[in-house]
């Protein structure tokens, strides 16, 4: 849920006071009636970004969540490698948490890819506001897997695209061809939605080595 997933939940209409909270469901159940999830179609969710930080900074701080500590700096670094443009450093970190989350069985599905990228990004939540497949009106040319829009109108913004058994320089021919940098115009009459630098990410994973590749490139 800290990734801004929605998680399947069987929640029932307790008193939150009479709860002995020995479930999962009954946990999420006393959450919802205090306002700390929302529940919709199933599912519960965080229901805002101040909310999901305040969950984040909870498990970092446990002493037995060291693994999670560990892979949150490990997520800010990739960050960092992605604005300073050192794609082997983002590739190489991308194959660690790959092998390191992934079923080896659905090792290189498409979702999974992309569920690797959705994680290896989890710290740049709090910086940027990330869509996933989101129509590129203005360009009029398809969907883009990953768009990180800066909270801050100064940071750069970025794009991801990416690609089982491709490369990265074809993702990257992707964004430029389709013109996906326009989705940072903004609507007619909106100001830019960043005057920072506009960031190309192409990342890429093999079937046959099971090798991930990364390029960057500046659009703007």
């Amino acid at each position: 849920m800290v990734e801004g997933e929605a998680v399947p939940a069987n929640v029932e209409e307790y008193a939150a006071s009479s709860m002995e909270l020995q479930t999962k469901n009954e946990i999420f159940s006393a959450m919802l009636v205090y306002g700390f999830l929302n529940y919709e179609n199933g599912c519960v969710s965080i229901p805002n970004r101040e909310l999901m930080e305040e969950f984040k900074n909870t498990i970092v701080k446990e002493a037995s969540y060291d693994y999670l500590r560990d892979f949150e700096r490990e997520s800010r670094r990739i960050l960092e490698r992605t604005l300073a443009l050192d794609a082997d450093a983002v590739a190489e970190a991308l194959g660690y948490i790959h092998d390191s989350e992934s079923p080896h069985k659905i090792y290189l599905d498409e979702s999974e890819l992309s569920s690797t990228v959705k994680l290896a990004y989890l710290a740049a939540r709090g910086q940027y506001r990330i869509e996933q497949e989101d129509q590129a009106d203005q360009a009029g040319k398809g969907y883009v897997d990953y768009i990180f829009y800066p909270r801050n109108g100064k940071d750069d913004g970025l794009i991801l695209e990416l690609k089982v058994d491709r490369t990265p320089e074809a993702a990257i021919k992707q964004i430029r061809d389709k013109n996906y940098a326009l989705r940072f115009q903004g609507r007619m009459g909106e100001k830019l939605l960043t005057t920072g630098r506009i960031l190309a990410v192409g990342i890429s994973c093999q079937k046959g080595s099971k090798k991930h590749r990364c390029k960057i490139e500046v659009l703007q």
